[in-house]
């Protein structure tokens, strides 16, 4: 599974009882996606943006990214970077669509 891969598959709903990835599943997962770290249940990536027009812009790119994938990201937003974070809360952990709309973030940063 490579983070292209990720990238182009879109998220789908999770039934009730769907089981949260285990750690292992997240190390494999995290691999693919440089900067991003699992801490307190969720993964994140900070990314510099220089300035905050381009922050902004960021923002709102992530933002239609999460009302694509009906998956929204916490995210924490300064003059010239932003925090991104997702977790599944329906889950109580991570699941297979925090990281696909990682990887969409990923390929949205290489264009």
């Amino acid at each position: 599974m490579s983070t292209i891969r990720l990238g182009q598959r879109s998220c789908r709903p999770l039934p009730a009882g769907t089981p949260p990835l285990t750690q292992a599943q997240i190390g494999a997962r995290l691999a693919q996606l440089p900067g991003w770290a699992y801490r307190d249940g969720a993964i994140s990536k900070t990314f510099a943006c220089g300035s905050y027009a381009a922050t902004i812009a960021f923002v709102n790119s992530v933002a239609a990214i999460a009302q694509h994938e009906d998956h929204h990201p916490e995210m924490l937003v300064g003059y010239d970077r932003c925090r991104v974070a997702y977790c599944t809360h329906s889950i109580g952990g991570l699941s297979e669509n925090d990281f696909l709309c990682a990887a969409r973030i990923e390929a949205l940063c290489r264009i």
